[in-house]
């Protein structure tokens, strides 16, 4: 069982990264999300804060809004979110919000992440439990991201 659950979470991952080059192309930070219920896409996103001009318009956030969408309602909790970095404390909040059952990222978020990075949120004091994975395909995901700041350097 849990070699499925590792191909599936690549796989996924994968979708999240297409999501994220799809941020890179429209000079966005590439973050891509994507919304999982029983091997299911139900949604995916990536980082549009600079085209919408709206500083909530996260990967994660977008992801989030548009399964619930869906769904027609504001608790997922039975999904998985795929994101190819480490939430900020503002996604963070979503998805708690959002009961949101798994959450597998890729690569740590220095300056911003709320996992382990940062800011190590206290979910001991909540009752809503999280199930975390981190590092999946979680060079890929770096990659990407070095090559975003280094073109933005150039």
């Amino acid at each position: 069982m849990a070699k499925s659950k590792i191909k599936d979470d690549n796989f996924f991952m994968e979708i999240a990264l297409l999501e994220a080059q799809k941020a890179f192309k429209k000079n966005e930070v590439p973050v891509g999300a994507v919304v999982v219920i029983e091997n299911r896409i139900i949604s995916r996103a990536h980082n549009q804060p600079i085209k919408t001009n709206d500083p909530t318009n996260h990967a994660e956030i977008l992801a989030l809004r548009k399964a619930a969408k869906k769904l027609k309602n504001y608790r997922l909790s039975d999904a998985t979110l795929y994101c190819t970095v480490e939430p900020c404390i503002m996604c963070l909040g979503a998805i708690i919000h959002a009961r949101i059952k798994r959450l597998v990222y890729g690569a740590p978020e220095p300056k911003f992440g709320s996992i382990k990075s940062v800011i190590q949120f206290p979910f001991n004091k909540f009752n809503h439990r999280l199930e975390i994975r981190d590092g999946v395909l979680s060079e890929k995901c770096i990659k990407i991201l070095k090559e975003f700041f280094k073109e933005k350097r150039k």
